[in-house]
Formats: C-alpha cells, sequence, structure tokens
C-alpha cells in the first residue's frame, strides 16, 4: 500500500486577471497559504508556463519547479485538457471547440488537430523535463453525439471512431513512452472516453499502450449512475491521476441525467465542493490506498454553489482528513509467533 500524496488543487478554475490569481508566484503563495502541497498546472495558461519553452529547455524548467519548490509546492501533474480536446473534434463541434485553438489554426480543423496534438507531445516533454511521471488530459471526441443511437449508428461506426481516435493519439502516446510519462485521460463525459468500456475500447485500439491511463473524477460518475467504487476494483492499475471533486445526482419527476438544457443549478446532476455532495470519499480514499495507487489528490473547484475561494479554502483540510497514512504492519503482529513446519503439520494434524 502507498499513502495518496496531497492535499494539492488544479490551478485552471482559479486563474483571473486580478492578483494574486494571474501570476505563477501569486498563485504558489495563495495555494501554500491554504495548506496545499502540490499544484497541477494548466498548460494553456502561459503566464503558468511557457509549454514552447519547456519543452526545449531544461534551464527553464528547472527554474520553474525550483520557484514552485521554493514555496513549499510541487508539481503533480501537468495539464492539456484543453489541447488535448482538439486532437479529435467532430465536424459538429468545430465552431465551438475553435475557441480553444490559436488564431493561426482556426476555420482550419486539419491544421488545428496538427497543432494539438503538437502541443500535447510537447507538454510530455516538459513533463519529462520537469521530472513528472504522469500527464492530465482529456481524448477528445469523434463519437459523442452518438452517444445516444438515435438515428441509430450505422454498423462499423463505433469501431472506425476508436481507430481513428487511436491513430491520432498513438504519435502521442509513443512520445511519452520515450519520455517516460503515463497519458491520463480524464474519464468524463463529452470524451469518447467516458466510462469503463469505452476506456477498454480505447486501449484495445492503440493495442493495449502502456502509456494509455486514467484520470479517476468521481464526480463523472456519480453524473452517470456509475457505481464509482467499483470502478476502482476494475482499473486500479491504470489510475495514475486523481480529481477530489464532488458531484450529486437528485432525479425528479422532469428530469434526469439529461438534465433538460438546464443551467447547473437546475439539472439533477451537478458539480458540488468536496464534502458538499454525495460522494463517499472515505471509500474512495481507502480503495486507492489499499490497491497502492501511487496518485497525488488534486482538489478541482466546480461547483454550481460554493464561490472558488470558500471551495480551495476548505478544499486542502478536506483532502488531508481523507488521506490514509499506509501501515507498514497489521494490527494483530502482536500477536505472531515463530513456527516451523512440523508445529504447522501439528496445527493441521497431518
Amino acid at each position: 500500500m502507498k499513502t495518496i500524496k496531497g492535499p494539492a488543487v488544479f490551478l485552471a478554475q482559479f486563474v483571473d486577471s486580478k492578483a494574486p490569481f494571474n501570476t505563477l508566484d501569486g498563485m504558489c503563495k495563495w495555494a501554500a497559504d491554504l495548506g496545499y502541497k502540490g499544484i497541477q498546472i494548466p498548460t494553456w495558461e502561459s503566464f503558468l508556463i511557457d509549454i514552447e519553452k519547456a519543452a526545449e529547455s531544461q534551464t527553464y524548467c528547472d527554474e520553474l519547479k525550483g520557484k514552485v519548490n521554493s514555496y513549499g509546492l510541487e508539481i503533480t501533474e501537468l495539464s492539456t485538457h484543453l489541447q488535448g480536446q482538439l486532437v479529435a473534434v467532430n465536424p459538429a463541434y468545430d465552431s465551438m471547440f475553435d475557441g480553444f485553438a490559436p488564431d493561426v489554426v482556426k476555420n482550419n480543423p486539419k491544421a488545428r488537430t496538427e497543432w494539438a496534438i503538437e502541443t500535447v507531445k510537447k507538454a510530455g516533454t516538459a513533463s519529462n523535463r520537469l521530472g513528472l511521471k504522469s500527464h492530465a488530459t482529456f481524448s477528445g471526441a469523434l463519437l459523442w453525439h452518438t452517444m445516444y443511437p438515435w438515428p441509430q449508428r450505422p454498423p462499423g461506426l463505433v469501431e472506425l471512431g476508436f481507430e481513428e481516435l487511436a491513430n491520432r493519439w498513438m504519435p502521442i502516446l509513443n512520445h511519452f513512452d520515450d519520455k517516460g510519462v503515463d497519458v491520463c485521460y480524464e474519464i468524463h463525459p463529452g470524451e469518447d472516453l467516458h466510462d469503463g468500456v469505452s476506456f477498454e475500447r480505447f486501449l484495445a485500439a492503440t493495442k493495449n499502450h502502456k502509456r494509455v491511463n486514467m484520470l479517476y473524477d468521481p464526480s463523472h460518475y456519480v453524473l452517470q449512475n456509475l457505481d464509482y467504487l467499483a470502478f476502482i476494483d476494475h482499473y486500479h492499475s491504470f489510475i495514475k491521476a486523481f480529481h477530489v471533486k464532488d458531484a450529486e445526482f437528485n432525479p425528479t419527476g422532469k428530469q434526469g441525467v439529461y438534465g433538460g438544457y438546464s443551467d447547473w443549478i437546475d439539472r439533477a446532476g451537478r458539480f458540488r465542493s468536496p464534502g458538499d455532495g454525495q460522494v463517499d470519499f472515505s471509500g474512495i480514499f481507502s480503495k486507492l490506498t489499499q490497491y497502492g495507487c501511487n496518485v497525488w489528490a488534486v482538489m478541482e473547484w466546480e461547483c454550481c454553489m460554493k464561490s472558488p475561494e470558500q471551495g480551495a479554502r476548505e478544499g486542502a483540510p478536506f483532502i488531508q482528513k481523507h488521506i490514509i497514512e499506509a501501515t507498514q504492519k497489521t494490527f494483530d503482529d502482536f500477536a505472531g509467533r515463530d513456527t516451523d513446519k512440523d508445529a504447522l503439520k501439528g496445527i493441521l494434524g497431518i
């Protein structure tokens, strides 16, 4: 067993034009003052990390890591959620996802995909330079609009979709393998990798590539009515990153999983700050510890009610309270005694 590391915080949702959320120094001091020990860095925020420089310069990475460490913090992972999303975009979503892309590749899906692939690869190089072993991202989606099969999906469409998704990710996965870094896909509605079955489809399409792993976030399983504790039993060997985010699902006579296009506050399924929803975090931390998952517990704030400031203040002690110091001995060691084979035979009467 291993003790989960933490508490840590994903910086993405706290970025702002106002201090302390507009500089790396400011965010590091803020996080450290709240009791966090690690930060997950979104690579699309250039004031937090220049991914181009990080891919080219060990000196830049050493200085970046040194700055973070000077606040008593560690970098848990880099994140390319937005760039990973652009590796695979169905044409139905082109205009909406263009907002994640630089101007030079907007309105050009082929160029946008190529840019995304190269950018995620650069994040793999940067992760290696920073001494990181895991990387957080999204898979993108070619098939999500066919998730509920009406009109009926043509035979072979799903297989072809996962074959194409794998083809786009294989150069990235091979690059990450060269750098010794795991790619942790956040299993998330809206992505082609949104549950265990779809993850297995992708794993098979990549011929069980050893760098295909998971970012585990139970909030997305609550909103799917998926058993998030049993999920760990099935996939613990793939869980290399962990978001601590809460959610609740309260179906009514008017709406359920799909939410009727309502705003988050009015949906049956909605995200909450850790401890305010329905997620059994004691069960999750127990299972992750039991299986020896060597992960950082990273608080991700997404709440339809509570302010990010309050969520951040409460997040560090919430995580710290749930971290289990993995025991190195069994509770009944005191009752043990030395035995030999003859004594064992005597106990069995043989």
